[in-house]
């Protein structure tokens, strides 16, 4: 799906109409914000930062989530009132997790249009890789109904959340999986949509036959950068940097998950912001919180991707977490805090 301008795209003028009247308000203390919180009927954006105290860090329209977060209140609730609050609480995009909920039959048409309804749209999903059952809703064993429903959603990006250990983790296995995601990159490509990857930690481990090459260097050597992309999952590659910053031997092995990044920025079109608690007891090394709870450091990471080529526009930002102890509350939040991020001296 082709990038519509600003001038000439409805919703987004709509969320920004949205945002300046919010900014007018932005000027509330840290107290509002707080009584704000007192539940999901609260009101949708409020900034910690009063106008003109700097740029936003966030690029406008680019606030999504990925609804997995919220699958309880899904099925319990159903997508309509699922994306009210959303709407409420300042976000443009989702990322599906599924199409289904458990109050009852929707199909893509209408979910579609709930979506539109809300303002929101709809910037990728989530599909698995493989399957031992050969009907399964796979890319290996169904793309084409996968990249069907896709189109049919109106979805620019198509992924996995499966790493590409199908074959094992050796380097030749991840090749191999390698050529498969290419395979999917090019029929996604036909069809208009992007192929992309999201990792979790063990992406960052080493090989078992070379344990000096880190697999995700082998995936991003052995996928066409112009088929298939990568969802960063920014927590998740923290936890990897801190399990796998040695090699087996114990010899030092760091790296920057930002810098990954910051050398292909164009491959990353979208990313996971999710927060974590530094805690070198726990196997992880982060314990998992709401956005803006943690150690992370969102304003850094988001900023210094922002001054990529093009990297204002043409990056998407995900909020997540795996198990929140409230979805709506854990929504809110991270809107909240992403939202108030200021760059200095804009």
């Amino acid at each position: 799906m082709s990038r519509t301008s600003k001038a000439n795209d409805p919703e987004l003028a709509h969320k920004l109409s949205r945002r300046g009247m919010l900014g007018v308000a932005a000027g509330a203390t840290a107290a509002a914000i707080v009584g704000a919180a007192a539940g999901p009927a609260s009101a949708a954006v409020t900034s910690a930062a009063a106008p003109g105290r700097g740029r936003p860090v966030l690029p406008p329209g680019r606030l999504g989530t990925q609804l997995y977060s919220l699958r309880d209140k899904v099925s319990s609730l159903g997508f309509a009132k699922v994306f009210a609050e959303l709407e409420r609480y300042g976000y443009d995009e989702i990322e599906y997790a599924g199409y289904s909920q458990g109050t009852g039959p929707i199909t893509l048409a209408q979910l579609k249009q709930l979506a539109r309804d809300h303002g929101l749209r709809g910037i990728g999903s989530h599909v698995g890789y493989y399957s031992s059952d050969p009907n399964a809703y796979t890319f290996a064993q169904n793309l084409d109904k996968v990249l069907d429903d896709a189109q049919a959603l109106g979805l620019p990006h198509i992924g996995t959340a499966s790493g590409p250990f199908r074959y094992g983790s050796t380097v030749d296995a991840w090749k191999r999986a390698a050529e498969e995601f290419n395979t999917y990159g090019a029929a996604a490509r036909k069809r208009g949509l992007k192929f992309y990857q999201h990792n979790h930690a063990e992406e960052f481990s080493f090989a078992t036959d070379q344990p000096n090459v880190r697999l995700y260097d082998v995936l991003l050597a052995e996928t066409d950068p112009d088929l298939v992309y990568l969802e960063m999952d920014i927590y998740w590659a923290f936890v990897g940097q801190f399990r796998f910053g040695k090699r087996v031997d114990g010899t030092p092995a760091p790296f920057d998950p930002l810098r990954y990044v910051l050398k292909q920025p164009h491959r990353y079109p979208l990313f996971h912001v999710k927060d974590g608690t530094h805690d070198e007891s726990a196997r992880d090394g982060y314990r998992m919180v709401d956005v803006g709870d943690g150690d992370i450091d969102y304003k850094r990471f988001i900023s210094a991707v922002n001054k990529t080529h093009g990297g204002y526009r043409d990056h998407h930002w995900q909020t997540e977490h795996d198990n929140p102890v409230e979805s709506f509350a854990f929504a809110r939040k991270s809107s909240e805090h992403l939202h108030s991020l200021r760059e200095k001296g804009c």
